[in-house]
Protein backbone atom coordinates (compact mmCIF):
# COMPACT_ATOMS: atom_id res chain seq x y z
CA UNK A 1 0.00 0.00 0.00
CA UNK A 2 2.71 2.40 1.06
CA UNK A 3 4.63 1.40 -2.67
CA UNK A 4 1.49 2.58 -4.62
CA UNK A 5 0.78 5.47 -2.49
CA UNK A 6 4.73 6.56 -3.09
CA UNK A 7 4.45 5.61 -6.83
CA UNK A 8 1.25 7.79 -6.77
CA UNK A 9 3.08 10.54 -5.83
CA UNK A 10 5.57 10.48 -7.62
CA UNK A 11 3.56 10.19 -10.59
CA UNK A 12 1.65 13.33 -9.50
CA UNK A 13 4.74 15.23 -9.05
CA UNK A 14 6.03 14.40 -12.34
CA UNK A 15 2.90 15.27 -14.07
CA UNK A 16 2.34 19.02 -12.36
CA UNK A 17 5.89 19.87 -13.46
CA UNK A 18 5.03 18.76 -16.87
CA UNK A 19 2.04 20.81 -16.73
CA UNK A 20 3.80 23.53 -15.99
CA UNK A 21 6.40 23.51 -18.55
CA UNK A 22 3.99 22.77 -21.19
CA UNK A 23 1.38 25.64 -20.82
CA UNK A 24 4.69 28.14 -21.15
CA UNK A 25 5.34 27.57 -25.22
CA UNK A 26 6.83 30.98 -25.69
CA UNK A 27 10.39 30.51 -27.54
CA UNK A 28 9.91 26.58 -27.53
CA UNK A 29 10.73 24.72 -30.81
CA UNK A 30 7.91 22.49 -32.20
CA UNK A 31 9.73 19.70 -31.62
CA UNK A 32 9.96 20.61 -27.82
CA UNK A 33 6.40 21.31 -27.74
CA UNK A 34 5.54 17.98 -29.05
CA UNK A 35 7.58 15.99 -27.09
CA UNK A 36 6.05 17.05 -24.00
CA UNK A 37 2.77 16.59 -25.04
CA UNK A 38 3.61 13.26 -26.28
CA UNK A 39 4.95 12.83 -21.95
CA UNK A 40 1.52 14.66 -21.13
CA UNK A 41 -0.74 12.15 -23.47
CA UNK A 42 1.54 8.73 -22.03
CA UNK A 43 0.93 10.03 -18.63
CA UNK A 44 -2.55 11.07 -19.12
CA UNK A 45 -3.10 6.90 -20.78
CA UNK A 46 -0.79 5.73 -17.64
CA UNK A 47 -3.43 7.58 -14.88
CA UNK A 48 -6.65 5.99 -16.74
CA UNK A 49 -5.10 2.60 -16.91
CA UNK A 50 -4.14 2.73 -12.92
CA UNK A 51 -8.24 4.15 -12.44
CA UNK A 52 -9.02 0.98 -14.02
CA UNK A 53 -7.20 -1.56 -11.86
CA UNK A 54 -8.95 0.66 -9.09
CA UNK A 55 -12.09 0.13 -10.47
CA UNK A 56 -11.43 -3.59 -11.42
CA UNK A 57 -10.70 -4.62 -7.35
CA UNK A 58 -13.84 -4.88 -6.82
CA UNK A 59 -16.34 -4.80 -9.63
CA UNK A 60 -19.58 -6.73 -9.00
CA UNK A 61 -20.60 -9.76 -12.03
CA UNK A 62 -23.02 -8.04 -14.83
CA UNK A 63 -23.62 -11.12 -16.11
CA UNK A 64 -22.83 -9.30 -19.65
CA UNK A 65 -24.13 -6.52 -19.26
CA UNK A 66 -20.45 -4.72 -20.22
CA UNK A 67 -21.48 -2.19 -23.51
CA UNK A 68 -19.27 -2.90 -26.55
CA UNK A 69 -16.18 -0.45 -27.70
CA UNK A 70 -18.59 0.60 -30.38
CA UNK A 71 -21.41 2.50 -28.27
CA UNK A 72 -18.35 4.68 -27.27
CA UNK A 73 -19.87 8.28 -28.05
CA UNK A 74 -16.36 8.84 -29.74
CA UNK A 75 -16.92 5.74 -32.10
CA UNK A 76 -18.25 7.60 -35.13
CA UNK A 77 -14.83 9.88 -35.67
CA UNK A 78 -13.12 7.79 -38.52
CA UNK A 79 -9.62 8.04 -37.29
CA UNK A 80 -6.61 5.81 -38.67
CA UNK A 81 -6.82 1.93 -37.60
CA UNK A 82 -3.26 1.61 -37.23
CA UNK A 83 0.53 3.45 -37.18
CA UNK A 84 0.35 3.12 -41.32
CA UNK A 85 -2.65 4.42 -42.05
CA UNK A 86 -2.05 7.91 -39.35
CA UNK A 87 1.41 8.16 -41.13
CA UNK A 88 -0.56 8.96 -44.42
CA UNK A 89 -2.55 11.65 -42.23
CA UNK A 90 -1.53 14.84 -43.18
CA UNK A 91 0.13 16.73 -40.11
CA UNK A 92 -2.70 19.21 -39.36
CA UNK A 93 -5.47 16.34 -39.96
CA UNK A 94 -3.67 14.32 -37.58
CA UNK A 95 -3.30 16.83 -34.41
CA UNK A 96 -6.94 17.77 -35.54
CA UNK A 97 -7.93 14.12 -34.68
CA UNK A 98 -5.86 14.12 -31.23
CA UNK A 99 -7.89 17.62 -30.37
CA UNK A 100 -11.57 16.53 -31.56
CA UNK A 101 -10.95 13.00 -29.20
CA UNK A 102 -9.72 15.28 -26.21
CA UNK A 103 -12.26 18.22 -26.71
CA UNK A 104 -15.02 14.86 -26.81
CA UNK A 105 -14.28 14.08 -22.98
CA UNK A 106 -15.06 17.85 -21.68
CA UNK A 107 -18.51 16.42 -20.79
CA UNK A 108 -17.76 12.60 -20.12
CA UNK A 109 -15.34 13.63 -17.60
CA UNK A 110 -17.04 16.00 -15.89
CA UNK A 111 -20.01 13.90 -15.55
CA UNK A 112 -17.14 11.06 -13.90
CA UNK A 113 -15.89 13.96 -11.84
CA UNK A 114 -19.75 14.41 -10.27
CA UNK A 115 -20.11 10.69 -9.99
CA UNK A 116 -16.70 9.28 -8.34
CA UNK A 117 -17.56 11.44 -5.25
CA UNK A 118 -20.61 9.10 -4.10
CA UNK A 119 -19.63 6.13 -6.20
CA UNK A 120 -20.60 2.55 -4.46
CA UNK A 121 -17.35 1.33 -4.30
CA UNK A 122 -14.28 0.98 -1.43
CA UNK A 123 -11.93 2.62 -3.45
CA UNK A 124 -13.87 5.85 -3.54
CA UNK A 125 -11.27 7.88 -2.44
CA UNK A 126 -8.83 6.64 -4.68
CA UNK A 127 -11.01 7.10 -7.73
CA UNK A 128 -12.42 10.07 -6.60
CA UNK A 129 -8.70 11.51 -6.54
CA UNK A 130 -7.37 10.29 -10.03
CA UNK A 131 -10.43 11.34 -11.51
CA UNK A 132 -10.11 15.20 -10.83
CA UNK A 133 -6.65 14.62 -12.06
CA UNK A 134 -7.51 12.92 -15.28
CA UNK A 135 -10.31 16.18 -15.26
CA UNK A 136 -6.81 18.66 -14.83
CA UNK A 137 -4.47 17.00 -16.99
CA UNK A 138 -6.85 16.47 -19.77
CA UNK A 139 -7.97 20.60 -19.70
CA UNK A 140 -3.99 21.06 -19.47
CA UNK A 141 -3.50 19.03 -22.72
CA UNK A 142 -6.36 20.32 -24.32
CA UNK A 143 -4.73 23.69 -23.75
CA UNK A 144 -1.02 23.11 -24.93
CA UNK A 145 -2.54 21.22 -28.25
CA UNK A 146 -4.05 24.58 -28.99
CA UNK A 147 -1.40 26.60 -28.90
CA UNK A 148 0.48 23.97 -30.77
CA UNK A 149 -2.07 24.00 -33.09
CA UNK A 150 -1.60 27.80 -33.38
CA UNK A 151 2.24 27.32 -33.49
CA UNK A 152 1.57 25.28 -36.82
CA UNK A 153 -0.89 27.30 -38.14
CA UNK A 154 -3.45 24.48 -38.80
CA UNK A 155 -6.97 25.99 -38.76
CA UNK A 156 -10.04 24.63 -36.45
CA UNK A 157 -11.14 22.38 -38.13
CA UNK A 158 -12.52 19.84 -35.25
CA UNK A 159 -14.93 17.12 -35.23
CA UNK A 160 -18.27 17.97 -32.76
CA UNK A 161 -18.63 14.46 -30.79
CA UNK A 162 -21.96 15.10 -28.17
CA UNK A 163 -22.45 13.23 -24.99
CA UNK A 164 -26.00 13.47 -23.82
CA UNK A 165 -25.85 11.77 -21.09
CA UNK A 166 -27.16 13.42 -17.70
CA UNK A 167 -26.53 10.32 -14.97
CA UNK A 168 -25.12 6.73 -14.63
CA UNK A 169 -27.32 5.45 -13.41
CA UNK A 170 -29.70 5.27 -9.95
CA UNK A 171 -28.85 1.97 -8.26
CA UNK A 172 -25.53 0.31 -7.77
CA UNK A 173 -24.71 -2.19 -10.15
CA UNK A 174 -26.04 0.44 -13.06
CA UNK A 175 -23.72 3.53 -11.66
CA UNK A 176 -20.47 0.98 -11.52
CA UNK A 177 -20.96 -0.50 -14.66
CA UNK A 178 -21.89 2.24 -16.60
CA UNK A 179 -18.59 4.37 -15.18
CA UNK A 180 -16.44 1.45 -15.90
CA UNK A 181 -17.55 1.65 -19.39
CA UNK A 182 -16.79 5.53 -19.61
CA UNK A 183 -13.40 5.27 -18.23
CA UNK A 184 -12.69 1.91 -20.78
CA UNK A 185 -13.66 4.41 -23.42
CA UNK A 186 -11.64 6.99 -22.35
CA UNK A 187 -8.96 4.71 -21.62
CA UNK A 188 -9.12 3.73 -25.05
CA UNK A 189 -9.09 6.99 -26.46
CA UNK A 190 -6.63 8.35 -24.67
CA UNK A 191 -4.42 5.98 -26.43
CA UNK A 192 -4.91 6.65 -30.00
CA UNK A 193 -4.14 10.36 -28.45
CA UNK A 194 -0.69 9.62 -27.68
CA UNK A 195 -0.21 7.14 -30.89
CA UNK A 196 -1.58 10.11 -32.92
CA UNK A 197 1.03 12.67 -30.92
CA UNK A 198 3.90 10.14 -31.03
CA UNK A 199 3.26 10.07 -34.67
CA UNK A 200 3.33 13.54 -35.08
CA UNK A 201 6.60 14.08 -33.32
CA UNK A 202 8.26 11.86 -34.97
CA UNK A 203 7.34 12.95 -38.69
CA UNK A 204 7.74 16.35 -37.59
CA UNK A 205 11.35 15.12 -36.62
CA UNK A 206 11.56 13.76 -39.96
CA UNK A 207 12.68 10.32 -38.59
CA UNK A 208 12.40 7.15 -41.15
CA UNK A 209 8.95 5.49 -40.54
CA UNK A 210 10.22 2.07 -39.08
CA UNK A 211 11.38 4.50 -36.23
CA UNK A 212 8.34 5.87 -35.45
Amino acid sequence: MMARHFQNHRLHLAVTVLMCVFVSVDGVSMNDLLERASQLSDKLHSLSTSLSNDLDSHFPPTGGRLMRPSMCHTSSLQIPNDKDQALRVPENELLSLARSLLQAWSDPLALLLTEANTLPHPERNSINSKTRELQDHTNTLGAGLERLGHKMGTSENLSTLPFNNNDLGHDKISRLVNFHFLLSCFRRDSHKIDSFLKVLRCRTSKMRPDMC
